[in-house]
């Protein structure tokens, strides 16, 4: 049993994170405010000490605080997914974390296949297959910041020695919400249907990435559904971790 801080844990990753773990974990929630149903430590990713008292004694972080809009503007993303992605960082290594799973995003690989550049959540016809290691071509600003928050992992992970993988996670929605945004212009139905994360895929792969043994540090993989319309490899998340996705958007919508 592995002790386990979770930073947005009131988030929808968050909430499947917390619940899966804490079967056979010692899970801490981490919220930046009170949330109804949910016992957790309440504090801002911007403080730092704050952080390094919450994560002492603990053996992971996952780290899934942020402001997770595409359509963020820059100051507001700046403080909390820049300066509190180091915050964590910096916490991790003072509490002696052994290691840290980033909330990264498959916004940070979005632009290879966009329909519309001014639109992130749109998908191209033509989409192409996208590897784990091209280079990062992020669709929004909140891109940029997991783009970031990537970089700093592998510095920490580089410099410090600390265990860091870097998930980048998909679009985790009920069966249902993803049959009701098939209502939308199409490049945004495909968009969901590419990059769709099932409840049940999104627990299994949170459980493989503080349980698996890691291959390699710093290490970065995607999280999806196995969907017939995604572009992302998951090749890397099968071999490096063990994950085996069940869910596919398309048996969904059919």
């Amino acid at each position: 049993m592995a002790r386990i801080a979770v930073t947005g844990a009131a988030g929808n990753v968050g909430r499947v994170t917390v619940e899966t773990l804490g079967s056979d974990h010692d899970v801490t929630p981490i919220t930046h405010r009170e949330r109804e149903g949910l016992d957790s430590v309440i504090l801002d990713v911007r403080d730092e000490d704050a952080l390094t008292e919450a994560f002492e004694g603990h053996d992971i972080v996952v780290h899934l605080a942020a402001n997770p809009n595409p359509d963020a503007a820059w100051d507001s993303v700046y403080e909390v997914n820049i300066g509190g992605t180091y915050n964590v960082y910096e916490a991790a290594l003072a509490a002696d974390v052994d290691r840290l799973v980033f909330a990264s995003t498959n916004h940070v690989h979005q632009m290879y296949n966009i329909a519309d550049p001014a639109r992130p959540e749109t998908l191209a016809a033509d989409a192409e297959a996208v590897g784990v290691s091209d280079p990062a071509r992020p669709d929004s600003y909140y891109g940029v910041s997991k783009v970031f928050g990537e970089a700093l992992g592998n510095y920490y992970a580089d410099r410090h020695g600390l265990e860091v993988l870097n998930l980048r996670i998909g679009w985790l929605l009920t069966a249902e919400e993803v049959r009701e945004k098939m209502d939308e212009e199409e490049d945004v139905a495909r968009y969901v249907r590419a990059m769709w994360l099932s409840p049940d895929d999104c627990a299994q792969g949170m459980r493989r990435a503080v349980e698996a043994p890691l291959p390699d540090s710093p290490l970065a993989v995607n999280l999806v559904s196995a969907n017939d319309d995604r572009y992302l490899s998951l090749t890397e998340t099968m071999r490096a971790i063990g994950y085996r996705p069940r869910d596919n958007s398309a048996t969904v919508v059919e």
